[in-house]
């Protein structure tokens, strides 16, 4: 029962989440705040991982959130359920794309989706940001406001974005120099 749970969740994030894999971010954060399947932490490191490692950023969180709940099996209902939406769309759009490309309606409707595809990602890396640079929740504890400031996270990113305008070397060099440093520092 667990499995079609899973695929019916992801299968609903592929058909919502329109425009790439960030866009399933609040989805899937939404997801693990009524589940309590990952947490939000968890999130921000499948996120980093995903970014990181080859394929779409939705299908890898997909396929690690699955297997976290459910093993090998939920991770292959995570991710059939999360590309089955991308299947019929698409095969649905080459069957009626040539016949209808020019009308009106189709045009306009594809272009009222273009804002709320960016406010889906802009919400995402808002997300990924407040996670990641602050420590909103410390801040409510102490009441200090330098404690809202993840201080180290702040100084890497700000390190890393320096030496990539800098030096322009390629992404995956800064990857695994930003894993290594974050292994060195227990980050």
């Amino acid at each position: 029962m667990i499995y079609l749970l899973i695929y019916y969740e992801f299968f609903k994030i592929g058909l919502f989440a329109i425009g790439g894999g960030l866009a399933t971010i609040p989805f899937i954060q939404d997801l693990a705040q009524r589940y309590n399947w990952i947490s939000i932490e968890e999130l921000i490191d499948m996120i980093a991982i995903s970014e990181s490692t080859p394929g779409p950023i939705g299908i890898n969180i997909a396929t690690y959130t699955g297997y976290k709940i459910s093993g090998v099996f939920g991770s292959l209902a995570a991710t059939l359920g999360i590309i089955t939406p991308s299947i019929i769309i698409i095969l649905l759009i080459a069957h009626f794309y040539m016949k209808f490309s020019e009308e009106p309606i189709v045009r306009a409707g594809l272009t009222g989706i273009r804002p709320a595809v960016i406010g889906l990602i802009a919400v995402a890396a808002f997300e990924v940001i407040k996670i990641a640079l602050f420590n909103i929740e410390k801040f409510y504890e102490t009441k200090v406001l330098l404690d809202i400031f993840n201080f180290k996270a702040i100084v890497l990113f700000s390190l890393l974005l320096f030496f990539i305008q800098k030096y322009k070397k390629h992404p995956i060099l800064y990857i695994a120099a930003s894993a290594v440093i974050g292994i060195l520092l227990k980050y």
